[in-house]
């Protein structure tokens, strides 16, 4: 079902389908991962802290043969979260780090060896590359990054070693839209993995295992905590690539910290009705700003004007509050100083996904090889957070007013 905002925008319900009486994921969001029989009726898990497991017997201790072995296996508290990220998401095995660059490199380490080439969209995550052109090179695995909108046609730089692709729809910074079922399907025709970061429209705006995708990554820290309180990730793997997930989870031994898993389950519980509102107000903000005139473009592919749009229109079930505008050339870095030094509700910080609005400068150019930037004018991030969308338009108006001032 798809009905429009206030400012004629569709917005798409990933509630509205049903599923043969099975529950829907705003109520899977609630329900699922939780037993309030088994904690005196508690309706949340408590946040189980400790490394040793005890065994009743000499037999179960030499067997393992018990739910829990030893923290750094898991608790129950670190289960409910996993089992409810890996139910939304739509995977079969959900495994926790702690942080979403964790996550990132230990889902990477996982389908590579020495010799092996990867295929990484250009628009990816910065940290993300530098890993690869890092810790990667150094053990011998070759990098070759992509334009995001090369769809099918990757199969074009597919070698006989290329262990996976990994993509990130909508890029980082940049926004493109990547046609993730077009990618999939050829490197699935090549017996070549694909993983994904699904951060920006978490668990619940898009089902990465339905479009053929491996392994789904979630910055947790992001829409999942929800209140930028807490460093957190996920990888959640489809069956076919579970077990090479969890043996390198065990392996690398990354596993977070109780009070952050249960952070993380704390978000979940709520990340339906934040995510309605962050994409309302995000698509409400992205109008206004495309009808300034001190905006050059903006890069939100819920915009019907924006040039993936029509992939995230048959893709994604809903839209975030992040997203990027560029600004006229005309304006110089002291008049966008003035702009941001004035805010008051917007934040200048990194991360995003909370509560809180935050709005950050940017310059892609440095950390792309496979495509250019050529945009005259200063980049912008924006987050948009939970507070009151008129609020927010006049904190922006009035920092418009002081770039202005300047020119």
């Amino acid at each position: 079902m798809t009905d429009h905002d206030a400012n004629g925008q569709p917005i798409v319900h990933p509630n509205a389908a049903t599923d043969d009486g099975a529950p829907r994921p705003a109520t899977d969001l609630v329900h699922h991962g939780r037993h309030p029989q088994e904690q005196h009726g508690f309706v949340n898990p408590p946040v189980y802290r400790g490394s040793t497991v005890l065994f009743p017997t000499m037999a179960k201790l030499e067997t393992g043969d018990q739910p829990y072995r030893y923290g750094r296996l898991g608790t129950p508290t670190t289960q409910a979260l996993e089992t409810l990220i890996a139910k939304v998401e739509g995977g079969d095995l959900t495994c926790l780090t702690p942080s979403g660059l964790g996550a990132v490199t230990n889902a990477m380490l996982a389908f590579v060896t020495t010799g092996d080439h990867i295929l990484v969209t250009d628009s990816v995550y910065a940290p993300t590359r530098r890993f690869c052109d890092g810790v990667l090179k150094r053990l011998g695995v070759e990098t070759t990054y992509y334009d995001p909108l090369i769809g099918a046609d990757i199969t074009r730089l597919f070698r006989d070693n290329t262990a996976f692709v990994f993509t990130e729809s909508p890029g980082s910074q940049t926004f493109e839209m990547q046609d993730i079922p077009a990618i999939a399907a050829a490197a699935r025709a090549r017996n070549i993995w694909v993983l994904m970061d699904n951060t920006w429209a978490s668990p619940h705006f898009f089902k990465p295992f339905k479009h053929g995708v491996d392994v789904s990554i979630q910055a947790a820290t992001k829409y999942i905590v929800g209140h930028a309180d807490a460093m957190l990730g996920s990888i959640t793997a489809s069956a076919r690539a579970a077990s090479r997930v969890q043996e390198a989870c065990r392996l690398l031994g990354n596993n977070p910290g109780s009070e952050e898993v249960y952070l993380g389950l704390r978000g979940m519980r709520t990340l339906d009705v934040r995510l309605e509102k962050h994409m309302r107000s995000g698509l409400a903000m992205a109008r206004w700003l495309s009808d300034r005139p001190e905006v050059a473009r903006v890069m939100h592919p819920g915009l019907p004007e924006a040039p993936g749009h029509a992939l995230w229109q048959r893709d994604f079930e809903g839209a975030s509050g992040l997203f990027g505008f560029t600004l006229q050339p005309r304006f110089a870095k002291p008049a966008v100083a003035a702009m941001l030094d004035g805010l008051k509700l917007f934040g200048m910080g990194y991360s995003w996904g909370g509560f809180e609005s935050l709005l950050i400068p940017f310059d892609p150019r440095s950390y792309r090889t496979a495509t250019t930037w050529d945009e005259p004018g200063q980049a912008l991030r924006i987050h948009v957070g939970l507070e009151d969308i008129a609020d927010l338009k006049a904190d922006l108006e009035a920092g418009f007013a002081r770039m202005n001032a300047m020119t």
